[in-house]
């Protein structure tokens, strides 16, 4: 490997002093009358360009404003810093489509200023980490700024002397790679979605500027040794199936500096082969990110996520046109493409808007799918399960994958489940308001780390009220669960992973089936979680629901008066205990209506299984959390228990019309046959026939039985 990079390492270095033309990366000279022509021949183009237009237009209104930086995220300069680089960009699009040079100048004058004040700033006042950034709160943003930055700057290159550009890259840009590689040298060489943004902003730069120093820098990290900068990021962060560390969420904002700065690469050297690189990873990666996606468009929230980005994001519009028009993806992309509704004026836009025109077009496949984790493949993985058409899909997630770096959750053998467009058993994310400065200014509240990452915040078993790894992100690093089984045939889907470093001496075995038995319009969710442990533990298992329980049939104790906290760590203490029901007198069941539909989960009970109601938010001083509600399956003091529960979705609410079908489950006289810590038999009826389920760990040709 060191032999290769040296032999691309020499190439660049000749392609970088020989320059090119510009633009040069998004957008290139010899393209461009193309690109004009497809603004006026292309629908999604045309709309795309007239809000890039709008941009341009408020910029040239607005005037040029460079304040001096002081507000953290979300704040008043943050926001007019980050105003800057977007209409900047904007700016420099309009000059190549209309040669107006009221664009160019723009991008001019603004750039001048900063070359002006950059200097006379200090380290920033409300800077998240030493030494930070200078422009934001941290340096992250000030990477995105360049790469931004740099495309604008591209973008007007010929429209600007040979003084100003001087200028430019001397006192600006020269000063600003200085800080990102230098002065924020060990985040510059870090494996890490903020080392991607920063070797993106000093790579593209380089090439830009021609500076070849720049771009061996970022390919390589500061000591040319490959243990930091680009390459060894993408040897280091994907897996051989193109699934990011750090998980879906931030798969989805470090694809862009991945994206574009192989983009810049691929059009200085073409020969370095950038988009074969590790067979293809780039283009996996898109794929996978967008197959950890349900189809109401959201990211899985794996890990620290907020939960309403979408694939609709500038980050995956880069990606999909990058992706269609540089690495042959599918035509499926195009359907995500018109999903998005825009594309970027760019030579990968034009192709995306061409191909769209063209009716070529193909709907984007969800697929059910084991996806590899760890970057040598071995680190576990996600396995995503799915039945129905796109519409009313209900989709399955098991997260038996690695940590997920320092955003990582300890939630091993979580479960994520998703039907009619919504969320049914959830994950909480991350407990961030993103740029609400009036929030912790905008950055992760102290909840994130005492709940957001806690076991009890998922779906998935808490042993004693601790959470997995005792709450140590470095122990969690060290191990990973491995995959059982996973298959997707005509019959069923399942995905079945072990893990057995979460807690000292306790083995955690879960299996995710979806199964359409005869008469069902949708499949059900069969989850069996087995534990095995040679000492005895409290067992608790949550159910994160949406909606509203309608039907709780068992005696249950409640709290009327006053709520206690359900514990005083590892997240317990953020529960109020609102009721204890006691099911093994009753039936086994709690029926939610979420989004219009019934949601019934049948579960095994035996006479010392609680179910513990709970709501979020007790100890939150500061009101950080969201009220969400769960129902606990709670086992005292057992070594040996399997967790039995089947989830189905039946019926319709019709509140416009006043009427209501199908409330009632068809799953009845769940019972457990035998649970061993190789096998579990279980048994139940739908809608009067009998089915008998077996799994046997063990045993890979019949791993899964349904008679």
């Amino acid at each position: 490997m060191k032999t290769f990079f040296l032999s691309i390492s020499l190439v660049i270095s000749v392609l970088v002093v020989q320059g090119q033309s510009h633009p040069s990366i998004m957008l290139t000279q010899k393209n461009i009358e193309a690109v004009r022509k497809g603004i006026k021949d292309y629908p999604i183009m045309a709309s795309s360009y007239k809000t890039v237009k709008k941009d341009a237009e408020k910029a040239l209104k607005s005037g040029i404003e460079v304040p001096t930086p002081a507000d953290g995220g979300g704040g008043v300069t943050h926001e007019k810093h980050k105003k800057n680089y977007q209409q900047a960009l904007a700016c420099g699009i309009a000059y190549q489509v209309t040669n107006d040079e009221r664009y160019a100048k723009f991008v001019k004058d603004l750039l001048l200023e900063y070359a002006k004040q950059y200097n006379t700033w200090g380290r920033h006042p409300k800077r998240k980490q030493e030494p930070g950034g200078k422009i934001f709160w941290q340096n992250l943003n000030d990477c995105v700024w360049q790469v931004y930055m740099i495309q604008a700057y591209d973008c007007v290159y010929g429209a600007l002397s040979a003084a100003d550009r001087k200028k430019i890259e001397n006192d600006l840009f020269a000063n600003v790679v200085k800080e990102l590689s230098e002065v924020n040298g060990s985040i510059f060489n870090k494996v890490h979605n903020h080392g991607t943004w920063s070797a993106a902003a000093v790579g593209m730069t380089g090439y830009v500027c021609g500076k070849k120093e720049w771009v061996q820098a970022a390919l390589h990290g500061s000591k040319q040794d490959d243990k930091g900068g680009f390459l060894a990021q993408l040897n280091q962060l994907f897996s051989p199936d193109g699934y990011y560390a750090e998980g879906p969420y931030y798969q989805r904002y470090a694809i862009l500096p991945f994206m574009i700065f192989a983009k810049a690469i691929h059009q200085y050297d073409p020969k370095f082969g950038i988009y074969d690189f590790r067979d293809g990873l780039l283009k996996k990666a898109v794929n996978t990110a967008l197959q950890c996606t349900y189809t109401n468009k959201v990211f899985f929230p794996l890990n620290d996520a907020i939960k309403d980005k979408t694939y609709e994001t500038e980050e995956m519009v880069y990606a999909v046109d990058i992706a269609y028009s540089d690495m042959q993806a599918g035509d499926d992309l195009l359907d995500i493409a018109q999903q998005q509704d825009r594309v970027i004026i760019s030579d990968a836009g034009l192709q995306v808007a061409q191909a769209i025109d063209a009716g070529k077009t193909n709907p984007f496949a969800y697929k059910p799918m084991w996806i590899k984790d760890g970057a040598d493949g071995k680190g576990g993985g996600i396995g995503i399960l799915r039945s129905g058409a796109n519409a009313d899909q209900l989709a399955v997630v098991m997260k038996a994958g690695t940590q997920g770096m320092g955003h990582g959750h300890f939630d091993r053998l979580n479960l994520l489940v998703y039907d009619n467009g919504t969320e049914v058993f959830s994950d909480y994310g991350a407990v961030r308001f993103l740029n609400v400065e009036t929030k912790n200014g905008g950055n992760y509240t102290k909840e994130n780390d005492t709940w957001g990452k806690q076991t009890i915040a998922h779906n998935t078993i808490t042993a004693d009220q601790t959470s997995h790894f005792n709450g140590n992100e470095k122990k969690g690093e060290e191990t990973t669960p491995s995959l059982v089984n996973f298959t997707a045939n005509e019959k069923f889907q399942v995905v079945s992973a072990e893990e057995k470093n979460a807690y000292k001496g306790v083995t955690l075995w879960r299996t995710a089936i979806l199964f359409t038995p005869e008469g069902a319009d949708k499949a059900l969710l069969l989850d069996v979680f087995s534990v095995n442990s040679d000492q005895p533990h409290q067992y608790d298992l949550p159910f994160w629901y949406q909606g509203h329980i309608t039907d709780l049939p068992f005696p249950s104790e409640m709290n009327g008066k006053q709520l206690p906290a359900l514990g005083t760590s590892n997240g317990y203490q953020h529960l109020w205990l609102n009721g204890t029901g006691i099911p093994a007198n009753g039936k086994q069941y709690i029926t939610v209506l979420n989004n219009r539909r019934f949601y019934t989960t049948s579960f095994l009970a035996d006479t010392a299984i609680r179910v513990k109601l709970v709501t979020l938010g007790a100890q939150d001083p500061n009101l950080n959390l969201r009220n969400e509600k769960a129902f606990i399956l709670s086992q005292p003091a057992a070594t040996n228990h399997t967790f039995i529960s089947i989830t189905e979705p039946h019926g319709r609410n019709n509140t416009v019309a006043e009427v209501t079908t199908g409330a009632s489950a068809a799953v009845k006289e769940l019972k457990l046959v035998s649970a061993t810590k190789e096998a579990v038999q279980f048994r139940f009826t739908y809608k009067k026939k009998s089915y008998t389920v077996s799994i046997r760990k063990n045993d890979p040709g019949s791993f899964l039985v349904i008679d």
